[in-house]
C-alpha cells in the first residue's frame, strides 16, 4: 500500500512539474492563433515557422488582400476569428485602426521599431518596407532624361510612355503618399495627368515586363519585383535600371507592411507575441535572409546586402496612421483610374 501510495506521489509531483513549466513557458502548448494574412505567403510562412519554433504557438494562417481583409475585419467586428491582421501596405492597417478594431502594441514591441514606421496611434507597427522606384528602359531612356519627381509624370511628354498597376494595392499606396505630402488638389490634378499618359497594366511584374521589352520607357512599382527577377533569371529585368527618386519626393514613399492584434482576439497575449517576434531580431533577420528583397525595419537588422540602403533612401516625412486608402480610391475612381 505504502509502494503504491509512494507511486502515486511521484506521478503526481510529476504532472505538477510539468504544469509548472508549461505555465513558465507561456502555456503555449497546444495554442493556436488566426492570422488574416495580406503580405507575401513565402515571407510569412517562413516567419510564421520561426515563431512557432520559438513560442511552441501555432498559427493558423489565412491569406488575401489588404483591403478586403480589412473590410472584411470591419464587417466582423467582435466575431472575427483573427488574432492578428498583417498587410503589404498600411492604408488597410489603418482603414482598420480608424473603425477602433486594434488594441494598443505592446510597448516592449514599438520599442523594437524606429518612430517613423509606427502610427500615432500606437495601435499597430510596421515591420518591413518596399521602396518606391521608377523602373526604366536603360536602352530608350538615359538617367538626365528621367523625371526629377514622380509628379512630373502628368507632364504631357510622358504620354504612353509609362506603366502603372493602377488596381493594385501597391500603387494606391503610392498614391495615398503623393495625398498625404501634397493634398487632394494637387493629387486630383496628378491623376487627371497619369489617366491621360499612362499605360494601364494588370500588376507589377506586368510593368517590369512592358518596360524591359521597350512597350513603354518607364514604370512606376516597388523596388523588390526588379531585384527579385535579377536574382532569378533576369528574364523581365535585363533592359532596365531603377531611379530611386529620393529628396523626400513623393517617389521616394517607403511603403510599409503593418502588423497589428485585433480587439476580437481571444488570445491576445499570444498574438502580441507574433508582433513582437516579427519585430524583433529572429523575425527580421528571417525576413532579410529571404527571397523576398524586402527591408527588415526593426531591431537594427541589416538589409539583404544587394538593395540600396535603407539609410540613402530619404523617403518623404509621412505619419503611417494618415495613408487614406478610401480617399485614395475615391480620387482614382473620379480621374477613371479605377
Amino acid at each position: 500500500m505504502r509502494v503504491r501510495l509512494a507511486g502515486r506521489i511521484t506521478t503526481l509531483a510529476v504532472a505538477v512539474v510539468m504544469a509548472a513549466a508549461a505555465t513558465a513557458c507561456g502555456g503555449s502548448e497546444g495554442a493556436t492563433i488566426t492570422l488574416y494574412n495580406a503580405q507575401h505567403d513565402d515571407l510569412i510562412t517562413a516567419m510564421v515557422d520561426g515563431f512557432t519554433r520559438e513560442t511552441g504557438i501555432k498559427v493558423n494562417i489565412r491569406s488575401g488582400k489588404d483591403s478586403e481583409f480589412a473590410n472584411q475585419i470591419v464587417q466582423e467586428g467582435d466575431a472575427s476569428p483573427a488574432d492578428v491582421f498583417v498587410t503589404e501596405n498600411s492604408p488597410a492597417m489603418s482603414l482598420v485602426d480608424g473603425r477602433g478594431r486594434f488594441i494598443k502594441v505592446d510597448d516592449a514591441t514599438l520599442a523594437q521599431v524606429p518612430a517613423q514606421f509606427v502610427p500615432s496611434s500606437r495601435n499597430w507597427t510596421g515591420f518591413a518596407a518596399r521602396a518606391t522606384v521608377l523602373a526604366y528602359n536603360k536602352r530608350q531612356l538615359t538617367p538626365d532624361q528621367l523625371p526629377a519627381s514622380l509628379m512630373d509624370l502628368q507632364q504631357p511628354q510622358w504620354q504612353g510612355k509609362f506603366g502603372v498597376a493602377a488596381a493594385g494595392a501597391d500603387f494606391q499606396a503610392i498614391v495615398s503618399a503623393v495625398l498625404a505630402s501634397k493634398g487632394e488638389t494637387a493629387t486630383a490634378t496628378w491623376l487627371a495627368g497619369l489617366k491621360a499618359n499612362a499605360k494601364i497594366y494588370s500588376n507589377n511584374r506586368a510593368v517590369l515586363k512592358a518596360v524591359d521589352t521597350g512597350e513603354v520607357q518607364a514604370g512606376v512599382l516597388y523596388h523588390y519585383y526588379w531585384y527579385k527577377d535579377r536574382a532569378e533569371s533576369g528574364a523581365n529585368s535585363n533592359n532596365t535600371e531603377l531611379k530611386f527618386f529620393g529628396g523626400k519626393d513623393p517617389g521616394a514613399f517607403l511603403s510599409v507592411s503593418g502588423a497589428g492584434v485585433l480587439k476580437a482576439s481571444k488570445n491576445q497575449d499570444k498574438a502580441q507575441q507574433l508582433v513582437r517576434y516579427l519585430t524583433g531580431r529572429a523575425g527580421q533577420q528571417i525576413l532579410a535572409d529571404s527571397n523576398a528583397l524586402e527591408y527588415p525595419i526593426a531591431s537594427g537588422v541589416p538589409a539583404n546586402a544587394k538593395l540600396k540602403p535603407l539609410s540613402e533612401l530619404d523617403p518623404p516625412v509621412i505619419d503611417v496612421a494618415s495613408l487614406n486608402g478610401p480617399k485614395v480610391v475615391e480620387l482614382m475612381r473620379n480621374a477613371s483610374l479605377l
